[in-house]
């Protein structure tokens, strides 16, 4: 046996191949970067994110297809992902540039407005495009645009601001707060950057052909055995990317499989840089390079409310001397799925429908497997944590915390409650039902946190 035989061989990696290990760590950056902006362009998210792309733009393209299922396009100055999705997920809106979650009506104004620009010149003034945009959305029952009615234009401005944040509109002249201020005064020009308009507008199926929005969803079909490991294995990445932790409960066997598996862990390290941490329940991706826009825990009242009432919770369910915590079946996953489809679909325009010779409207919309494994047992149920319950802890944190919480928190404690309860719904902690919330098994994480309140500064006076 030589010394050659004795030596460690290199690792085999199925991504990041071509990459260089001293610039593993830029690549990793880029992909983060893509997963988080999944459009980029000259001056967003920064003026840097595009050269980082364009840098690794061809390992880009084969990794993020290949692991994720996903497809990246860069044409000029922009970089799009057009990304799968497996199911429909509201945790995660279009906000405005003050931190307002977009509405129906500010979705609607949206799509008009990319519309507009998709017919639109290489410029726009704002005027221009609210009148365009206004002489759709009143062909349409229900929604309408009055500029001079203060929650349309408020909406509209909101629409418009996502728009310039991005650099689809880049203001040429004038002032779009002067218009929103006083559409008749005010006045404001735009350079119309249209390859980000036609990057935004990529959708994966014909509009009028669309008649579900579960259409949109990644319905492929495998031919063989390969091809459905393959299908699972990008579902089970793109789950762990995409949120803040995955249950095997809540994903179908095949998938599950693989968040159970080595594989998974490697890759997702290799492309990211970051770590999956893996429970009996469910694995997640410890973010400790700032790759989600959200983070837990995180900073501000309502985060450090939220991970002291996550450690009320494991206590009160861990408690061998309380009393014994009720358990309850969580909500079907799959009934919440419908009843999502259905509220959206409720609002699809008819008119404009060209059904296709082999689609079945009167077929319902189902995935396989999608409700998971039978929850209605006594091992799938989950602890349940009344309101009063919450209302008593909320209380208590803020009597024992009291200096690091600002007197609106004090004066209205239900907001902080139900604010802290969003904030854990939305990582995957709890579930809301009528009457208090599901514990699910993240909150255990943060049984035993020890919080240390840093004295607030005090200002001296002279007696």
């Amino acid at each position: 046996m030589t010394a050659e035989s004795n030596a460690p061989r290199p690792a085999v990696h199925r991504f990041a191949v071509d990459v260089p290990e001293l610039e593993l760590a830029d690549y990793q950056r880029a992909v983060r970067l893509v997963l988080r902006h999944p459009l980029i362009t000259a001056t967003w998210p920064d003026e840097r994110a595009l050269p980082r792309v364009r840098r690794f733009s061809a390992a880009l393209r084969r990794d993020l297809a290949e692991a994720f299922g996903y497809r990246l396009e860069l044409h000029g100055a922009t970089a799009r992902l057009v990304r799968a999705k497996d199911r429909l997920d509201g945790t995660q809106p279009a906000v405005s540039r003050t931190g307002r979650p977009f509405d129906r009506q500010r979705y609607a104004y949206l799509s008009l407005c990319l519309a507009v620009l998709g017919r639109a010149g290489i410029q726009i003034t704002l005027s221009e495009l609210a009148d365009s945009v206004a002489a759709d959305a009143n062909r349409i029952t229900g929604l309408g645009l009055d500029p001079d009615h203060g929650s349309d234009r408020r909406s509209f401005v909101d629409a418009v601001g996502w728009l310039e944040e991005r650099g689809v509109l880049r203001l040429a002249d004038g002032s779009s707060a002067a218009w929103a201020s006083d559409p008749g005064a005010g006045e404001a020009l735009y350079d119309v950057a249209r390859d980000v308009v036609f990057a935004l507008f990529r959708p994966t199926r014909v509009v009028q052909h669309v008649d579900s929005v579960s259409a949109l969803l990644d319905r492929a079909m495998s031919s063989s055995g390969n091809a459905e490991r393959r299908q699972a294995a990008q579902a089970a990445r793109r789950a762990v990317v995409e949120s803040p932790v995955v249950y095997h409960a809540d994903v179908e066997p095949a998938v599950a499989n693989h968040l159970r598996g080595s594989a998974l862990a490697a890759d997702l390290a290799r492309l990211t840089g970051l770590r999956v941490e893996r429970r009996a329940e469910g694995v997640l991706l410890v973010d400790t390079a700032g790759f989600t826009a959200e983070r837990f825990p995180g900073t501000g009242s309502v985060a450090q409310a939220a991970v002291l009432l996550a450690a009320e919770m494991a206590d009160r369910v861990a408690d061998p001397d309380g009393r014994r915590v009720k358990r309850l079946a969580p909500p079907d996953g799959h009934a919440q799925q419908q009843a999502l489809v259905g509220h959206i679909d409720a609002s699809l325009p008819t008119a404009t429908l060209v059904r296709l010779d082999d689609a079945d409207p009167d077929k319902d919309w189902t995935v396989e497997g999608e409700s998971g494994p039978d929850e209605a047992d006594g091992t799938g149920r989950l602890p349940f944590i009344t309101d009063s319950f919450l209302r008593s802890a909320v209380g208590e944190i803020l009597q024992r915390y009291g200096t690091a919480f600002g007197a609106q928190w004090h004066a209205d404690p239900d907001r902080l409650r139900a604010e802290a309860v969003a904030l854990l719904e939305r990582f995957g902690a709890v579930t809301a039902v009528p009457g208090g919330v599901l514990v699910r098994p993240l909150v255990g994480r943060y049984r035993h946190t020890v919080a240390t309140v840093k004295p607030r500064a005090t200002t001296e006076t002279l007696f």
